[in-house]
């Protein structure tokens, strides 16, 4: 629908830079994938003469719409934080994140997992669910940091959080693997679908070296490889001084969850990261670095033992030390079914600000910048998970400036190579 509006204003305009702000509410009935777009098509003078200056009658503003999966104060929650999501094979959306109780930091504290649901490609959710919960155990007892994946063959989505028993997280964590010393790495799944979900499964000793401070994984998503074998980032604390140096790594499990097993560290001091399989057998790693200003990048094709330096890593892209998310999808570009990387972060070396998706139509070697869509400028948070609804379509749920936002995203508004 399109519709011209008259704006009147007084005052007087002075010589120089006279700047005009337009500011749009939208409807609660309004959809979420229709994009607002507005153009200035003519300035009225008060002397009745009309002016249409190149600059201004080209300009075209466009907006995607979304929707607050959650919103703080929602169910007397005061913060909800650090976004994963991932597809089923029935199209349903599979949402997790962190429900921050009483405050919004990070673990230890009195954290849960939530998770919601969307069969409608994201339009509408269904309530919060809690689906890890380790109870009143101890004080600040809490779990978070959620990771997820879907198994296409076992038809499965499990989740991984760091469960922190008392100050049990990163300051707080000792070597050994005793919940009393150590942060646990633990899984929980659903096989129906998202309806129900299993108690904790707790891996810590099939993962974690003794003698490192702390294991937990990624957050964000994890991914099923072509073989079948099941990986989610992750990273370790190791046995330097407390609380160790971290390293991002990844575990798997090439039995659909049965037995786990860890990789070395690809970098180290590096935390948050997100895997793809680039080619068949070689998984990319793309990490936070808190050496700041840009990704550090690895690649690995025996599981994690050893790790390769990727030509882009440290160089190609800006980012001011925080979660980024990382898929890889399949969509038609020039009639052509390609293989896509896609890419999610705060879009700067120093300020939490700027949340872009860019596109890498070479498998992660060069990210240009005619392929990346600019989706929400203001400072937040900033974490944030991708994943594709469909051929034409990603998703993004992030952290926006007080809340968990979702976003449907055309594909063809990022990539600018059709």
């Amino acid at each position: 629908m399109s519709t011209r509006t008259l704006i009147s204003l007084s005052g007087k305009i002075l010589p120089g830079f006279n700047y005009l702000w337009v500011s749009l509410s939208l409807k609660e009935s309004s959809p979420i994938d229709k994009p607002v777009t507005y153009k200035i098509k003519d300035i009225l003078l008060s002397d009745n003469k009309s002016i249409t200056p190149p600059e201004v009658s080209q300009k075209k503003s466009e907006w995607l719409t979304g929707s607050c999966l959650r919103n703080p104060g929602d169910d007397n929650v005061h913060t909800y934080r650090i976004p994963g999501i991932t597809i089923t094979d029935k199209k349903t959306l599979i949402a997790v994140y962190d429900i921050r109780y009483k405050h919004s930091g990070d673990l230890p504290a009195d954290i849960d997992v939530g998770m919601s649901r969307s069969t409608d490609g994201g339009r509408s959710w269904e309530p919060m669910k809690a689906i890890m919960s380790m109870g009143s155990i101890g004080q600040n007892s809490g779990i978070g940091d959620p990771a997820i994946l879907f198994d296409p063959i076992k038809k499965r989505i499990w989740v991984a959080a760091l469960w922190s028993k008392g100050n049990r997280s990163i300051a707080g964590s000792e070597p050994g693997l005793s919940p009393d010393t150590t942060g646990q790495f633990v899984l929980a799944y659903s096989d129906d679908d998202g309806k129900s979900w299993s108690g904790p499964v707790n891996i810590t000793s099939q993962v974690k070296n003794p003698i490192w401070h702390l294991y937990f994984q990624g957050p964000g998503n994890g991914i099923v490889m072509q073989d079948g074998t099941l990986v989610f980032p992750s990273q370790y604390w190791d046995e330097s001084k407390k609380p160790g140096v971290p390293h991002s790594s990844i575990i798997y499990s090439k039995d659909h969850g049965k037995t786990w097993h860890s990789g070395v560290g690809a970098k180290f001091n590096t935390t948050e990261s997100q895997v793809v399989e680039t080619n068949k057998g070689v998984l990319m790693i793309n990490m936070r670095d808190n050496r700041g200003n840009y990704r550090s990048v690895a690649t690995t094709q025996d599981l994690g033992k050893t790790w390769l330096e990727h030509p882009s890593s440290y160089n190609a892209l800006p980012d001011p030390v925080c979660m980024a998310s990382l898929i890889k999808a399949k969509t038609k570009i020039n009639h052509t079914f390609r293989e896509v990387l896609f890419f999610s972060n705060m879009n700067s070396t120093n300020a939490r600000q700027d949340l872009t998706i860019k596109a890498s139509l070479d498998l992660g070697l060069s990210w240009h910048i005619k392929n990346q869509r600019l989706i929400d400028e203001r400072k937040s948070f900033g974490y944030s998970s991708l994943v594709q609804i469909d051929n034409d379509t990603v998703g993004l749920l992030y952290e926006g400036v007080r809340s968990l936002n979702f976003v449907r995203v055309p594909i063809k508004t990022i990539i600018h190579s059709f």
